[in-house]
């Protein structure tokens, strides 16, 4: 499957593009996560600690164990603040 993978804030930076689409057989985000991972050093670096990650599918708040089916959009970005 093709998801459209937004990355904000230091993930961003660390990854070095706003955005891509990537092609896909991971089921959950952890599993895009893990692919995401292999393809260079620069992911692996940004993914190293997914504690510091947070995740939207298609704009809503989820966790590394959800499903992808039927996702267009995945987003990663640090954890936020209120203020």
């Amino acid at each position: 499957m093709k998801l459209d993978v937004v990355y904000f804030a230091w993930v961003r930076e660390r990854i070095g593009v706003p955005r891509e689409t990537v092609e896909t057989e991971a089921v959950t985000v952890a599993e895009l996560v893990a692919e995401l991972r292999g393809r260079e050093d620069r992911y692996d670096l940004a993914f190293s600690d997914v504690s510091a990650v947070r995740v939207a599918l298609d704009q809503t708040l989820t966790h590394f164990d959800a499903p992808l089916s039927n996702v267009r959009e995945v987003a990663f970005f640090p954890p936020m603040t209120g203020g």
